[in-house]
């Protein structure tokens, strides 16, 4: 054995004192340093190896190797002075390369064990048993699920001949014959049944070394085989949901790469299998990020990601899942949706949505019934004001029909596909009614509903909107009102951002406005507001030549909802009607004719003057106002503007007499237009 001894405790020496102690054929006999502390000097302590600090003293024995690794050549020059001429120095270059060898012998043992230590995990985690024989038949190789298999230790066979543990093995037979036999039956001792495969084994220069069988358990292999059709059967269910799905579907594995598209995937893209299938999942991007990848890093879905993708650039809203296994992530799903389609469906969506809106404003002109003088007009007025956005302000007795007219004007109007929403401003409470005009913000009030509540206004956006009985509004709505109307904006109770907002304001009265603002209960900003286009709507005593179409128009709406079929109306039954003066206007009449079916036999079709309530001769006409010759007599006293305004009464009164009622010719006369005829009438209430 070779005598050694180290000069030099440093990294270089504490490297070559490892290396030596390894080995049989060197002794190491000395470790000199003058640092009592340094690593090698440490080291050989630990190994019970004499150290000294002054490696003069270490020269006294009988060496025969002395390796400096100090690095320092004065050092090396007194070593190579003072040693035995029998005495081998070795210089500190020598120790790097043999400090490099044993480094690079080490990284090599590591990478031998690591891949030993897979290779048995890989095969010791197998389902299948394995057994290995070299080439003489004696096993070298026995995994966990052999042992299982055969209930036998792994250490009571390795070394034994394979003929000891499977007397009617197939190995030998395979080695000898060079070919391998797959799936055959083999019984063992203990009456195990299995499935083995036997293949042999065949080194680079084709010399058979030995054989190999892979084997399962019989029940097993007949359970796995059963699994596996089922698992086929599913996936060719799976593939036909897929690929008949006008979705567009693609899949990648764990690592971003292509598995599984369909051909809606293509459609959309303009990408085929080849040039997607096993390519990464970026391939068909033209615009955005991969959310496969974003997936796949994230273990997250993500949910409407717009891009551009294939070389069509198509425009697309993407949905990717991850797909997870038994808790790992095996690989990702996106779903595509090509944009045009969707915008398409909306649109026939929005389409569908506004004619379901204009149900919501039931009647049209053609609705409104009556050829006579009176009618006319506002007709006319309301068709030219439906041309236009402008404000209209409908005025008339109870039951003369302002909401007919309204929604006659909201179908004639470019608003006709947009909301027309109705509001009757004497029905909803004052505490309410501003909540619900202009809405209001979450928090707003006690009771206030979770994000608060858009109201009419907001609602009938882009729309019209009907304010009946706005004459019937408070003074702090009158004013939010003359806002909206001013700038066509709204503040939600509790807000304090206003809401731009376009909506055409339709509304209706049946009470004197003027005389409203003279006694303070409405603002007469607001008038002149709403007053842009009023339309006055003739009570039905003073268009009494309307009366016979109307009720014929009555009568079928009336069969529609009672399920009659009344045919008409007598001259009779219409001059008994038109001797009454019929305060409740055409609402009246419907419910007089209504009353009259219902008390009707079932084998009566015409309403005759019986079928009419006697009530109606029980109302004395009043003689109309209009046609009476007014007197000229005055109480004097009176201020003069009051006398003016009482003598321009009377002049009107007299025309309208003249020409027995008639107003196109009674404005005529008078050298004014109708609109200012029916003014000066309501002012005067004539």
């Amino acid at each position: 054995m070779q005598k050694v001894m180290i000069v030099g405790g440093g990294v270089g020496g504490t490297t070559v004192l490892k290396l030596l102690s390894e080995s049989e054929v060197f002794s190491i006999v000395c470790m000199a340093d003058t640092n009592e502390s340094a690593e090698g000097m440490l080291a050989a302590k630990e190994r019970r190896i004499p150290t000294v600090t002054n490696w003069n003293k270490g020269l006294d024995g009988d060496l025969d190797i002395i390796f400096d690794t100090t690095g320092d050549p004065s050092v090396y020059k007194k070593i190579k002075r003072d040693m035995d001429d029998q005495t081998i120095l070795i210089p500190g270059s020598v120790a790097l390369i043999m400090t490099k060898l044993f480094e690079e012998k080490n990284r090599l043992i590591n990478k031998l064990e690591n891949a030993s230590a897979k290779m048995d995990l890989i095969l010791n985690t197998t389902s299948e048993g394995m057994v290995v024989i070299d080439q003489e038949g004696f096993i070298i190789m026995f995994n966990d699920s052999a042992e299982r298999a055969s209930n036998t230790k792994r250490e009571d066979v390795i070394g034994r001949h394979i003929k000891d543990l499977f007397p009617s093995t197939g190995l030998l037979r395979v080695m000898e014959m060079n070919k391998k036999e797959v799936n055959q039956e083999i019984a063992l001792t203990n009456g195990m049944e299995l499935i083995t495969t036997r293949i042999p084994l065949v080194n680079a220069d084709q010399e058979i070394i030995g054989a190999f069988s892979v084997f399962r358990n019989k029940t097993e292999a007949v359970q796995l085989a059963e699994q596996i059709t089922d698992l086929k059967e599913i996936q060719t269910m799976l593939q036909a949901i897929i690929q008949s799905s006008d979705e567009a579907i693609s899949v990648v594995d764990d690592q971003g790469r292509g598995l599984l598209i369909n051909p809606a995937y293509s459609r959309i893209t303009g990408l085929t299998k080849n040039q997607v299938i096993g390519k990464p999942a970026s391939i068909d991007i033209y615009e955005g990020d991969s959310m496969h990848m974003k997936v796949l890093q994230t273990k997250k879905p993500v949910r409407g990601v717009n891009m551009r993708v294939g070389p069509k650039h198509k425009e697309v809203i993407v949905n990717v899942a991850p797909i997870i296994v038994d808790g790992c992530l095996k690989g990702s799903v996106g779903v595509i949706h090509d944009v045009s389609e969707i915008q398409a469906l909306t649109h026939e969506l929005n389409r569908a949505r506004q004619i379901i809106r204009t149900l919501q404003a039931k009647y049209s002109f053609d609705d409104i019934i009556g050829a006579s003088e009176e009618m006319k007009l506002p007709i006319e007025q309301a068709k030219l004001s439906a041309r236009t956005p402008a404000t209209v302000l409908l005025r008339g007795e109870s039951g003369t029909g302002k909401e007919l007219f309204a929604h006659a004007i909201h179908n004639a109007s470019d608003r006709k596909f947009n909301k027309f929403v109705r509001v009757n401003c004497a029905a909803i409470s004052e505490s309410l009614l501003e909540s619900e005009l202009f809405g209001y913000d979450e928090g707003a009030f006690t009771g206030a509903s979770r994000g608060g509540k858009v109201g009419f206004f907001e609602e009938a956006n882009q729309g019209s909107i009907f304010l009946d009985e706005i004459g019937e509004l408070p003074a702090n709505i009158q004013a939010k009102l003359l806002r909206v109307l001013q700038e066509r904006e709204i503040i939600r109770v509790g807000g304090t951002k206003p809401i731009p907002i376009n909506v055409r304001v339709i509304a209706a009265t049946n009470i004197n406005l003027e005389q409203a603002i003279s006694s303070g209960s409405f603002r007469e900003d607001l008038y002149f507001r709403l007053n842009r286009m009023p339309i006055f709507i003739a009570p039905l005593r003073k268009r009494k030549e309307d009366l016979k179409e109307l009720a014929e128009h009555l009568i079928h709406k009336i069969n529609q909802e009672y399920g009659r079929s009344i045919e008409g109306i007598t001259a009779d039954a219409i001059h008994k009607m038109q001797i009454y003066n019929w305060p409740g206007n055409v609402r009246e009449l419907e419910n007089i004719l209504g009353r009259a079916i219902i008390f009707m036999k079932l084998n009566e079709t015409i309403i005759d003057i019986q079928h009419i309530p006697d009530f109606i001769e029980e109302v004395p006409l009043k003689q109309d106002k209009l046609l009476m010759k007014p007197s000229s007599d005055y109480v004097s006293g009176k201020p003069l503007a009051e006398i003016i305004d009482q003598y321009e009464a009377e002049i009107i009164q007299q025309a309208i007499y003249t020409h027995n009622g008639n107003k196109t010719l009674t404005a005529k006369a008078l050298g004014i237009s109708v609109r200012n005829l029916y003014y000066k009438m309501e002012k005067f209430e004539l």
